[in-house]
């Protein structure tokens, strides 16, 4: 057995197994190393049945006095009864449906039960405790780990297969640090550090175990972007040559902020060097980041080259098409649109004149990188809504502008997910970034409230308020795992019920007078949009929804954000959510609904009540919940962090990064001997998850 063994070659996992296992991703027994425990219970103090504690799940040593009996309660209902004693006092354990257990449990044997005990009278009894025979114990007497699970997989059968895993591999595992690195860090050996994530011997042990494989995966992520970085700079860029700026600001009808002054000469800069651009420029909601990515599309304009943009939405790509076409016409840039849904005519028409040079800038969806799309002379891609493509899609648009020379088109990505810098740096650690914290004069700020359930007839009567003067309104329900809905594009049926019955409530019982639409993630796209042009052209007065409306069209009219369920929410998305309003002249609002009385929960929603720099929340977030959330969902086409949710540490993050560029100075392309490992490594990871290292 080695670590790329199917999980079959352990005893007790069959095809079946397996197959149940692949739900979770786990294939092979490296998979199977790496599926950590979500959290751990203490099972180590065990306690008689006499002393032990009332009303806390505990581990109880008891001996049977007598064999199980089963009672028949009703058709498909039993109960198996086993009292169990201790020199002073009894116990009654009551089974239900388990009546193996007849076979299993012995009269004067000792036994340790693990459950919670509870008293009937005089009696103490428990209910379908876990249990194991003393002198055979697995589970109890230690740290037990518990893991994320799949339908017909229990927590025993995965910490039987890792132990197993382990006595066969454990010993085998190659570290990929030499010893001079793992003392220099303070790190575990990867051995040490897997037998003790899983089976710990103490706390202070798990704590170094994890440290140990943050700081390995963190390592890893940065020194293989680094390495993808090194290579970009070493190709050859479209070259721009310097052009006055001023040409193209006195074609504005305002004036661009300092913030967007110094974004604009860093991505010049970039478009000037003869190497390829990879810059990422994060700018909160209605910052201007759009503004910038048109300066740069009219520098490569003036040097003959042709841009693209691409946008995750139709009917956000012909938003950008309304706002840009006059903007840059002015300076004789030529814009064109294409979508999926134009006829086969017009598409043909854009294919032709892209081809010929006749359009300096394409704004489109993925429909741009379909293999009818040629250009004339790329010189410049633009992605806007980082998260929603993946580094592959943002490759394969950029592809298309490779020159025969081998030059190749600058990349710049657009987003308005704030993330602290500390973490950008690392997320997007083969991208440049330039950070827009800086609002435009007269752009307003939105206010907001946090608000219980019991208000809801006051919160109906502001909305009423709010469609008399002519304006419309958001409500945004959660979906229950709204995280796996959002990556898989999909919501269970129940969820989908949940968000129907409630738009059909709000509009046969509480608004009968007013217009309510509904968009959700169930809807198929061209649905979506058609809901979402509807209520940008007003015929909707209020829009319910779920989280699909986080990234979507500008509708100036709307001016109430009503956000349900908000402690669902991360700060940051609530953020996102809320920057759906005030783009407009009129005044905007955002009420947050939550009955939830946590203190931590109430402290993260008021520093959304308390400010509208999304950087300022994003660093917030990252003190009130850790660096999970911002690593938990997949980072699309990058590797899937799999650890680095169970540490807040940042200085990890920052030492891993640090230490993966000290190593990079010291040997840029890993080419000696000792080295060798961590390249090897570093190309498993990222042709594992995104495709190779492009």
């Amino acid at each position: 057995m080695n670590l790329s063994s199917p999980v079959t070659t352990l005893t007790r996992i069959g095809a079946q197994r397996a197959q149940k296992l692949q739900k979770l991703d786990i294939f092979t027994v490296e998979d199977l190393l790496y599926w950590l425990p979500r959290s751990y219970q203490d099972l180590r103090e065990i306690y008689s049945v006499s002393n032990a504690p009332e009303e806390l799940p505990c581990c109880v040593s008891g001996i049977v006095a007598a064999a199980p009996t089963t009672s028949l309660i009703r058709k498909g209902m039993t109960t198996t009864k086993v009292r169990v004693v201790d020199e002073r006092e009894r116990m009654e354990i009551t089974f239900f449906n388990q009546t193996y257990v007849r076979n299993v449990l012995f009269p004067g044997k000792t036994y340790i039960f693990y459950g919670a005990v509870e008293r009937k009278g005089s009696l103490r009894t428990m209910t379908n405790p876990m249990f194991e025979q003393e002198g055979k114990r697995h589970f109890t007497g230690r740290i037990m780990p518990i893991y994320h699970l799949t339908a017909g997989i229990s927590n025993f059968i995965i910490s039987e297969a890792v132990r197993q895993a382990l006595v066969n591999c454990g010993r085998s595992l190659v570290d990929p640090f030499p010893e001079e690195f793992l003392r220099a860090h303070e790190l575990m050996q990867i051995g040490r550090a897997l037998q003790n994530v899983h089976f710990p011997q103490d706390f202070e042990e798990l704590q170094k175990a994890t440290r140990r494989l943050v700081f390995e995966e963190l390592f890893f992520l940065s020194l293989g972007l680094s390495l993808m970085k090194s290579r970009r700079v070493e190709g050859t860029g479209f070259l721009c040559a310097p052009k006055d700026l001023r040409e193209y600001l006195d074609t504005l009808p305002f004036a661009l902020t300092n913030a967007q002054l110094r974004t604009v000469g860093e991505a010049m800069a970039d478009l000037c060097s003869g190497v390829p651009m990879n810059r990422l420029i994060q700018g909160d909601v209605g910052s201007g980041k759009t503004v910038v990515a048109a300066a740069c599309v009219w520098l490569v304009a003036q040097n003959g080259g042709q841009s693209a943009l691409m946008v995750p939405t139709e009917i956000l790509a012909e938003q950008h098409y309304q706002t840009l076409e006059p903007l840059l016409a002015q300076s004789g840039v030529r814009v064109g649109l294409l979508t999926g849904s134009m006829k086969a005519k017009q598409k043909r028409d854009i294919y032709e004149r892209l081809e010929l040079g006749m359009i300096d800038l394409i704004i489109g969806t993925h429909a741009l990188i379909s293999d009818g799309v040629r250009f004339h002379n790329l010189g410049l891609v633009v992605t806007d809504e980082q998260h929603r493509f993946g580094v592959g899609q943002r490759a394969k648009l950029a592809e298309k502008g490779r020159g025969s020379d081998g030059t190749m088109p600058h990349v710049l990505v657009m987003s308005a997910t704030p993330i602290p810098r500390t973490l950008a740096l690392i997320i997007y650690g083969d991208l440049e970034v330039s950070i827009i914290d800086e609002r435009p004069p007269g752009r307003q700020e939105i206010d907001t409230f946090l608000v219980g359930s019991d208000k809801r007839q006051r919160l109906y009567g502001f909305i009423r308020k709010q469609v008399e003067k002519g304006h419309q309104v958001y409500i945004v329900c959660p979906s229950v795992s709204e995280e796996t809905a959002l990556e898989k594009g999909t919501m269970t049926a129940a969820e989908l019920k949940a968000v129907e019955e409630y738009a059909a409530e709000l509009q046969t019982k509480v608004f009968p007078e007013l217009r309510v639409g509904l968009v959700h993630g169930r809807l198929k796209a061209k649905a979506k949009e058609q809901v979402m042009s509807q209520f940008a052209a007003g015929e909707w007065d209020l829009l319910v929804s779920t989280t699909v409306i986080e990234v979507g069209v500008d509708v100036p009219n709307a001016t109430l954000m009503v956000i349900e369920n908000a402690e669902r929410f991360g700060l940051s998305q609530l953020h996102q959510l809320r920057g759906r309003v005030g783009r407009g002249s009129a005044k905007s609002h955002c009420v947050l609904v939550s009955d939830n009385r946590n203190p931590d929960t109430r402290q993260r929603m008021k520093v959304l009540c308390g400010t509208n720099d999304g950087f300022q929340i994003s660093e917030e977030d990252l003190k009130l919940r850790g660096p999970g959330d911002f690593f938990g969902a997949r980072q699309h086409g990058l590797p899937q962090l799999r650890v680095a949710d169970l540490s807040g540490d940042l200085r990890v993050l920052q030492e891993a990064k640090e230490a993966a560029e000290a190593l990079l100075m010291a040997d840029p392309t890993l080419s000696r001997p000792e080295h060798q490992p961590l390249l090897e490594k570093v190309r498993q990871l990222f042709d594992k998850n995104s495709g190779g290292m492009n």
